[in-house]
């Protein structure tokens, strides 16, 4: 897919951290939190402390990849190795293949031969049109509802 000018895709830097993770937190409010629990949602949010957030990158190597438009966050994808731990685009930015560019940079840099995700029943879709499939039933954990996936290549 072809991008304008004004979608720049980039590793995450320390500035833009706390942008990111509101970005995060408005989509999972805006789309996902609707269909959680309470508890599920103040584990959710929990996770997106910033503190907790740079521990990870640090210990577990997570990578964090951004897109933005116009300098404004619009998506990211957080990820370690064969995982996809986050995956989020803006409303507004929905269907525009960011989410696709975000997995292929992701893919880029890691060359898995496959990549796993704990999917919101919200995007399971998403995945499924961007060839994840299913591997087991909805499941819940501390409130947050996913189901496991996985993309071969």
């Amino acid at each position: 897919m072809n991008f304008d000018e004004k979608y720049t895709f980039d590793e995450i830097s320390h500035d833009k951290l706390y942008e990111t993770l509101e970005l995060v937190r408005d989509v999972f409010m805006e789309f996902e939190a609707p269909d959680y629990s309470d508890e599920g949602i103040e584990e959710f949010l929990r996770f997106l402390d910033p503190v907790e957030i740079t521990d990870m990158l640090a210990e577990y190597k997570l990578r964090i990849w951004i897109c933005e438009y116009n300098s404004k966050v619009v998506g990211m994808i957080a990820a370690r190795e064969e995982h996809i731990n986050l995956l989020f685009v803006s409303g507004e930015h929905h269907r525009r293949g960011i989410a696709r560019r975000l997995l292929e940079i992701m893919t880029d840099y890691y060359k898995p031969p496959v990549i796993t995700v704990n999917s919101s029943p919200y995007a399971v879709e998403a995945y499924r049109s961007m060839g994840f499939t299913e591997t087991g039933p909805e499941q819940e954990v501390y409130g947050i509802r996913f189901i496991p996936m996985v993309k071969y290549y």
